[in-house]
């Protein structure tokens, strides 16, 4: 062969050898699937502090209930993706009179410290050891120790324990999703001193489907990281790790984001996009929560529905949700219920109607009634001659005259005799005084009856002292202000002459007038704000403080909005941000706001009960130590119907009777106001394109959307689909022409 035969084939040969692997690899790729398999590490980062994990003591929404839903596992368990309570590390069976609620513990389940040598079971004895703990009265979590006061829990063998409620209560199973701890990591440990075991928070042993490893801090975070735990007949998880990294700040977080695939909870800008590089998808998500501005019905000023109704009016929501970028505006605290028919809707002009009706009034209308009463009361009566205003220096005398015959035998103005007939001064004893009497009233303050500077009432009486007529007049020494209660009168007359011709003139309403600060009305401008509005019975100024916390720094933002929108229709709105956290929980605890803005949240099981049952009120105090912690009424909303039903909603386990009740409750709640409800909070967490299968379902903790975590993988590998191998390939070569 020559060299250039020689090349030739050499080419030919690769050639050759590329196309066949070419083909080799074409046949693999269509004759296998991609199929999950065990392996890899997934690492997510979030900003906070990692607390002790034990399942007694933590916070539920917060990076600890993340890991602590990993590392324990309960009787129960809520599936995000169902939405339902489910089986976890036993089955249940419930009493037909849902009072009786009876757990078995699965086989083979065993602590994360078991070895084959010394291996620790989970046992009935946890299980009471767990609840009954929670039970004592010592127990240092008052909270959840209200969850499981007055039931009765009983072993019935090793694997089986009995829960024996006073009552029906249909959320029962949402309080067995708590995750079980180990009765022999305890022993010796007072019940008042259990939050200080410290020891077992920082390695804690559990019997979820992840088993903690260890917890390392450094300077800008904290790091946890769990291993998988294989447990027989259980849903087998694939991802071998998972860590979780704590920074101090978001900004720290991004500084490390090309180290993790995952963002618990993202942050966004200004505009509400999320702060994050391309390569990690974002996915939004929203829980069975509410932010609100709850009105303490304890006070006086808010006891008034028809007030309460007037500032709900007076809620624009949507203004509020495009500011903090938003998306859910809610109408009610029952999340189950339609929003489609909410009554009240955002609508200042009924608002200010609201307002009006319960007796809260602009200055400037409290100003017109009462000229317009006083020209009512000048208008008629042996005193209708008296004029308004009048400019009076001191030692002036104002002369009112009147008729005899109207008169109605009166002898007395202000105190002063009056002069009639032979008792006039001569220059006015005339005929066509014959009929007449007069009187003058002196404005030197050493004289009797004298007109005062300012506001008088003059008082036409016989010598008995009983009033036959009054009327009234503003007395002015100074030019200017006389220059201005003139004005003011003869806009006054503009108002009325608007009121009664039907021509097109140059028209004032009430909406065009504007209390100055010298007291006088005028024609307002554009750029008046608007007054305090005044209680017309006892005159006192509508002004409410708001209390919120400084986080989140949303809420700053929604308490300074709603002071705007409340300004315009003349409600004064002081904003208190304690400076720390147990400022405002003592402020909160104790009801010491008019409004709080805050939020709620209600869990897998919506109960609605401890936010807006009577029982759940703070009772009145001046003993801090006697205040109850788990008070979550922060309405102080005490109704007999709104009661009945929230029990019904508890006991019944009926889908219909359920739904009745919810419609009832709303309907009470849409009357009675004891709350203006503003949005769900919306949540974005996100992963990179290592992490597969995720699926948030409906959530009601942010580590619920851990649920699915089972059906997570990283890692994959190609197995031939069902009757193909390596063998079938001659026979897919030769159809390869054929294919499509």
């Amino acid at each position: 062969m020559t060299r250039i035969e020689r090349i030739a084939l050499a080419v030919f040969c690769v050639v050759f050898l590329a196309s066949f692997a070419g083909l080799l690899r074409l046949f693999y790729v269509q004759n296998t699937d991609k199929v999950a398999i065990k392996g890899g590490t997934y690492i997510e980062a979030s900003v906070g502090d990692i607390a002790p994990l034990n399942p007694w003591f933590t916070i539920t929404n917060d990076v600890n209930h993340d890991i602590v839903s990993l590392v324990f596992a309960g009787l129960m368990k809520y599936n995000a993706l169902t939405g339902r309570i489910e089986d976890d590390l036993a089955t249940m069976k419930v009493s037909d009179d849902n009072k009786i609620y009876t757990l078995t513990l699965k086989d083979k389940l065993f602590w994360h410290d078991t070895t084959p040598d010394n291996p620790h079971p989970v046992t009935a004895d946890d299980v009471l050891f767990t609840f009954q703990t929670i039970q004592d009265p010592a127990f240092p979590n008052p909270i959840l120790h209200q969850n499981y006061r007055g039931i009765d829990i009983k072993k019935i063998d090793s694997r089986t324990v009995r829960f024996t409620l006073e009552k029906p209560y249909s959320f029962f199973p949402s309080n067995l999703t708590l995750g079980l701890l180990p009765k022999s990591y305890f022993a010796g440990i007072p019940v008042n001193k259990l939050d200080q075991a410290i020891d077992f928070g920082l390695k804690p042993v559990g019997a979820g489907p992840y088993q903690f490893i260890n917890l390392l801090q450094s300077d800008t975070s904290t790091e946890v990281t769990l291993k998988r735990f294989a447990r027989a007949g259980m849903k087998e998880y694939k991802i071998d790790r998972i860590v979780f990294r704590a920074f101090n700040s978001y900004s720290l977080l991004l500084s490390d984001i090309m180290n993790v695939n995952g963002v618990r909870l993202v942050a966004r800008n200004d505009k509400g996009n999320p702060l994050l590089p391309q390569r990690f998808k974002p996915i939004s998500y929203t829980l069975p929560q509410y932010v609100g501005l709850f009105f303490n019905l304890d006070r006086d000023v808010l006891s008034d529905k028809i007030l309460r109704l007037g500032l709900q009016l007076a809620t624009n929501k949507q203004e509020i949700a495009d500011a903090i970028h938003e998306t859910k505006i809610v109408d009610t605290p029952l999340a189950e219920i339609d929003l489609k028919d909410w009554r009240y809707k955002f609508d200042p002009k009924a608002a200010q109607g609201a307002l009006f009706a319960s007796n809260w009034v602009m200055p400037e209308k409290m100003r017109l009634q009462t000229l317009l009463q006083q020209r009512e009361t000048n208008a008629v009566g042996p005193l209708h001659g008296v004029q308004h205003i009048a400019l009076l220096e001191t030692g002036a005398i104002l002369t009112i005259t009147g008729s005899i015959a109207e008169a109605r035998g009166a002898t007395l103005v202000n105190g002063i005799r009056i002069l009639s007939g032979s008792t006039l001064p001569a220059a006015l004893q005339t005929p066509t005084m014959s009929g007449s009497w007069l009187v003058e009233i002196p404005t030197s303050p050493s004289q009797s009856g004298a007109l005062r500077i300012g506001s008088n009432v003059i008082r036409l009486t016989k010598d008995n002292g009983k009033v036959l007529d009054t009327a009234y007049i503003e007395r002015f020494a100074d030019a200017r202000r006389f220059q201005l209660a003139d004005a003011e009168q003869r806009l006054v007359d503009q108002f009325l002459r608007s009121k009664r011709a039907d021509t097109d003139i140059d028209r004032v309403s009430t909406d065009d007038l504007y209390l100055d600060v010298t007291g006088y009305l005028i024609r307002r401008q554009p750029t008046d704000q608007p007054h305090t509005r005044i209680n017309s019975v006892n005159g006192k100024p509508l002004s409410l403080t708001i209390l919120t916390s400084k986080t989140p720094e949303n809420y700053r933002k929604i308490a300074e909005i709603i002071r705007t929108q409340w300004q315009k229709i003349g409600v004064d709105v002081q904003i208190v941000i304690p400076d720390t956290k147990k400022e405002f929980e003592d402020k909160m605890l104790s009801r010491n706001y008019d409004i709080l803005l805050f939020g709620q949240s209600l869990l897998d099981n919506l109960d609605s009960y401890p936010y807006w049952h009577s029982s759940q009120i703070q009772e009145k105090t001046d003993d801090k130590k006697s205040l109850k912690l788990d008070a979550f009424n922060l309405s102080q909303y005490a109704s007999f119907e709104a009661d009945a039903l929230l029990t019904r909603i508890r006991e019944t386990s009926s889908g219909d009777s359920r739904k009745k009740a919810l419609t009832d409750l709303n309907e009470i709640m849409k009357k009675d106001i004891p709350a203006v409800f503003l949005y769900s909070p919306l949540y974005i967490t996100a992963y990179d394109n290592e992490i597969q299968g995720v699926r948030i379902g409906k959530l009601a903790l942010h580590s619920d959307r851990l649920t699915s975590v089972s059906d997570w993988y990283i890692t994959t590998e190609r197995h031939f689909k069902a009757g193909k191998s390596w063998l079938s390939f001659p026979a897919w070569l030769i159809t390869l022409p054929f294919h499509g």
